[in-house]
């Protein structure tokens, strides 16, 4: 194995890790401690963390370990980015469980959960066609979703809604109604707006708005 080969799995190149509360998911609420990657392929129309795309530090995973268990929140959310570009997540996150911590991953679904250790709760956020990345879904991953994942779609507009509701009928009828997100695109979707749709179609999804931004804004470190 060669040096760099070596690198990449022994190591990251991260933008940020903090503790926060989880703004999302099924985990809204709970304290977490963030673990953000750098780098992305994909080019979200409505992403809000383009500040991860390039640069960052390399952490050697004993490291980012050590930190998480410092900083103490029980919950641990691998983010980015996209975390699976990374081949050193995945040792990172089958550490991570081996120490008790609950693991979520966030991730465009764009790459094969197929490696990803069972116990990490994988968060799949499918691209809608507003995103223009909609050509980047690896809807294969949807075959691997476990009982414990969710799959998320963000949504700018009303093609958006149906498009998603149309996955939700004809792809996900195996997924419970807690494990559908749909949620709002902070400055193109009213958030009334969208639980309106839900409500009058009798959706059986979970509507969720990005607590976070709500508590403290747009910004780094939240």
């Amino acid at each position: 194995m060669s040096i760099h080969h070596k690198q990449e799995h022994s190591s990251l190149r991260l933008t940020e890790i903090f503790r926060s509360l989880q703004g999302e998911s099924s985990y809204v609420g709970l304290p977490s401690t963030f673990v953000r990657l750098t780098g992305c392929p994909l080019r979200c129309v409505y992403c809000d963390t383009a500040y991860a795309f390039k640069g960052g530090k390399r952490w050697v995973l004993e490291d980012i370990i050590n930190t998480v268990r410092t900083l103490g929140a029980p919950y641990v959310c691998i983010t980015g980015g996209e975390p699976l570009v990374q081949p050193g997540v995945y040792p990172l996150m089958s550490l991570l469980a081996d120490e008790g911590f609950h693991v979520s991953l966030e991730t465009s679904g764009a790459f094969s959960l197929e490696l990803v250790d069972k116990r990490v709760k994988c968060i799949m956020d499918l691209k809608t066609p507003s995103s223009q990345e909609q050509e980047k879904n690896l809807m294969s991953n949807i075959a691997l979703i476990k009982g414990t994942d969710e799959v998320k779609f963000v949504m700018m507009n009303r093609q958006d809604y149906d498009w998603a509701k149309g996955i939700v009928r004809d792809q996900l009828a195996h997924c419970a109604p807690h494990q559908i997100l749909f949620s709002p695109s902070y400055h193109d979707l009213p958030a009334q707006e969208l639980a309106n749709w839900i409500v009058e179609d009798k959706l059986p999804v979970r509507m969720q708005v990005q607590l976070h931004k709500i508590l403290w804004g747009e910004k780094q470190g939240v």
